[in-house]
């Protein structure tokens, strides 16, 4: 089935947010699936030997992971593999990383990946350069990269240059939706306004000058589904920022929820859904590949509808 997929050119200097709207139209989804792959959660026929050592369980991870790759490619426009699983494996896990990135992209898909990077001078570029810039002839690792901007600008200026120089998207955590975001983006501050809100004026400046002939800025942000208010406020404050939002499914968020979020455009949200997507098998049973695919098809649907487009 993935050689039938391979259809799409593995890189593009065009700007992220056109690239991104093209795919959105070609498919009529707003679906990415979060690749989080887990040792204790994988189906049985790929757990036989994990307990060797970790190149054992690096490989079936990326079994795993291109499985669920092929079942998901006609409905997903994206796939968002968390790193953190890939590097408790060691080197042999950022290896399946590396190869599961080529995987999607040789499949038609965008490749988010979820890091979550954020530092200053010559660790910042080290990591753009890790993560967003071409790598010879096989490009980047990924499409877009989630960044935590509470450092500042300087935390975030290498990759703000790889989304102008070689067409990069960045989406930058803002208001995340675990339950102790509170502590941090919802301190208030002497406006009266809360972090989050200011933290979103700054990502819509550092993106305002990196906006794609489709109108949508290079440079988006991580806002939570589980709190739908933040989500429609979000939207007001990035009118042409792409709105990731994590938290449909496992989390108790329903995209009904994250309605709002597609006023700028049908491209401009993209849900995101990990567990409950990737490990469908575990709660109906199901061959674990038929699986994801038959939840990716029900919530691309569910997803644009609600979205109006």
């Amino acid at each position: 089935m993935a050689q039938e997929l391979r259809t799409e050119p593995a890189l593009s200097t065009t700007y992220f947010g056109d690239r991104l709207a093209d795919a959105v139209e070609r498919k009529r989804s707003q679906l990415v699936v979060g690749l989080d792959p887990q040792v204790d959660l994988l189906p049985v026929e790929l757990r036989g030997d994990v307990h060797l050592g970790r190149d054992h369980a690096a490989e079936a991870f990326g079994r795993f992971c291109r499985g669920v790759i092929d079942a998901v490619a006609p409905y997903v426009v994206a796939v968002k593999p968390q790193s953190a699983f890939f590097e408790e494996l060691g080197a042999d896990g950022v290896r399946a990383l590396e190869d599961v990135c080529a995987y999607a992209r040789q499949a038609g898909l965008l490749v988010i990946l979820d890091a979550k990077r954020g530092d200053i001078g010559s660790t910042s570029r080290a990591y753009s350069a890790a993560f967003l810039e071409p790598r010879g002839k096989d490009g980047p690792l990924a499409d877009a990269l989630t960044v935590n901007p509470y450092l500042g600008r300087d935390a975030v200026e290498p990759m703000l240059a790889a989304c102008k120089r070689d067409g990069a998207g960045i989406f930058c955590v803002v208001k995340t939706s675990n339950a102790g975001s509170a502590e941090v983006q919802d301190a208030i501050l002497t406006d009266g306004k809360p972090l989050w809100q200011h933290v979103a004026r700054l990502v819509r400046e550092w993106g305002e000058d990196i906006v794609g002939a489709r109108g949508l800025s290079s440079v988006g942000a991580v806002i939570g589904a589980t709190h739908p208010r933040a989500v429609g406020e979000a939207r007001r404050l990035l009118p042409q920022s792409i709105l990731l939002l994590p938290g449909v499914g496992a989390q108790g968020a329903t995209p009904a929820d994250v309605a709002r979020a597609f006023t700028s455009g049908p491209a401009s949200a993209l849900v995101t859904v990990s567990r409950a997507l990737i490990y469908a098998f575990r709660v109906d049973g199901g061959e674990w590949r038929a699986a994801a695919g038959a939840e990716a098809a029900r919530l691309r649907g569910e997803v644009w509808s609600v979205s109006g487009w």
